[in-house]
C-alpha cells in the first residue's frame, strides 16, 4: 500500500512536470536609464531628440532565458531636442495632442545565437499602424538585460507632413534608436 501511494504520487508529479506552464514574468524597463531617440536630416542641418520617459514591458521566460514579447509606449511630448521651439513645432507636425503616443507591440521575437533578436510587430505613429521588423542586440550584465537597436521610419508612410525650413523639406526617413534596460 505504501509503495502504491508513493508510485501514484511520483506519477502525478511527473505528469505535472509536462502540464505546468513555463515560468514567465513581466519585466519593466528602468526609466532612469532607458531611452528612445530620433534623428532627422534637413539639407542644411541634422538634429535629434531623446525621450527618457520610456514605458516598456517584456515577457521573459525564466526557463528558456528568452524574451517572448515586448510592448513600448513613448509620449510624443517627452522628446527633447534641446530646442524648445523645435519641440513645439514637432508637436504641431506630429499632431501630438491628437496622437500623443508612439507605440510598438511585438507579435513575434526570434533570438539568434549571437545575442541579436528579431522582433516583428506593429508600430503605431501619428495614428497609423504598420507592421515592422526590427533588430535588437541583447547584453546581460550585472543582473540587467539591455536591448539596443535602431530602425528607419518613413514620415510619409505614417502620414506625417515633412517639416520644411527655408523652402526645403526634411528627408523622409528618420532613425529611431532605443536602449531598454530591464532588471533580470
Amino acid at each position: 500500500m505504501k509503495h502504491s501511494l508513493y508510485g501514484c504520487l511520483l506519477a502525478v508529479l511527473c505528469l505535472c512536470a509536462f502540464v505546468v506552464p513555463q515560468a514567465k514574468r513581466k519585466l519593466l524597463a528602468d526609466k532612469a536609464i532607458s531611452t528612445v531617440s530620433y534623428s532627422a536630416k534637413h539639407p542644411l542641418h541634422e538634429w535629434g531628440g531623446v525621450s527618457h520617459a520610456v514605458n516598456a514591458a517584456a515577457t521573459y521566460n525564466e526557463d528558456t532565458k528568452q524574451v517572448e514579447s515586448v510592448a513600448v509606449s513613448i509620449k510624443v511630448s517627452s522628446f527633447d531636442s534641446g530646442n524648445s521651439n523645435r519641440d513645439s513645432h514637432a508637436m504641431e507636425v506630429l499632431d501630438g495632442l491628437k496622437y500623443p503616443n508612439v507605440t510598438f507591440v511585438s507579435s513575434d521575437i526570434k533570438p539568434a545565437p549571437d545575442g541579436t533578436l528579431t522582433a516583428t510587430g506593429n508600430l503605431t505613429f501619428h495614428g497609423v499602424t504598420k507592421p515592422v521588423t526590427l533588430q535588437a542586440t541583447r547584453k546581460d550584465t550585472g543582473g540587467k538585460m539591455t536591448l539596443t537597436g535602431e530602425f528607419p521610419v518613413s514620415m510619409t508612410t505614417y502620414n506625417i507632413e515633412r517639416p520644411s525650413f527655408l523652402g526645403m523639406k526634411t528627408e523622409d526617413m528618420m532613425t529611431l534608436k532605443f536602449i531598454a534596460v530591464f532588471a533580470l
